[in-house]
């Protein structure tokens, strides 16, 4: 994977190319076509997802729906609460993603702290329902 790529998604803006060297090397490229679910309510959050292209749809635990696209990321939310998945993805479109496991990301927060500050907007917004 580029460090071209990693350099334009917004949450890793911030990021040194060392840091995004690191996260290349760390993080799991996948494809998935439209249609597939990509995270179900219920499950275990095993890891964080970073749209590279594609969009996806989530349906939110009230009865809402989200569409997320480039850029955008999942499945932060049971990370960092350590509770199960609240939400069920699905690709709205064939999706190419990268993941980045639950331990993987424990310490890409702790070597590049500038990730989890681009993230807080989204996280607090996404907890707090709006």
């Amino acid at each position: 994977m580029e460090i071209e790529m990693l350099r334009d998604i917004p949450m890793l803006a911030g990021i040194d190319d060392e840091g995004l060297e690191e996260i290349a090397r760390l993080a799991t490229e996948f494809t998935a076509p439209a249609g597939q679910v990509l995270a179900e309510v219920g499950q275990p959050g095993s890891g964080l997802f970073v749209i590279e292209e594609g969009t996806v749809e989530v349906d939110l635990p009230d009865g809402s729906t989200v569409e997320l696209g480039p850029g955008e990321f999942f499945g932060e939310v049971a990370l960092l609460t350590d509770a199960p998945r609240n939400a069920r993805v699905r690709a709205r479109s064939d999706v190419r993603a990268l993941a980045i496991e639950r331990r993987t990301f424990g310490r890409l927060l702790d070597a590049h702290p500038t990730i989890a500050v681009a993230m807080l907007p989204v996280v607090a917004r996404r907890l707090g329902g709006h």
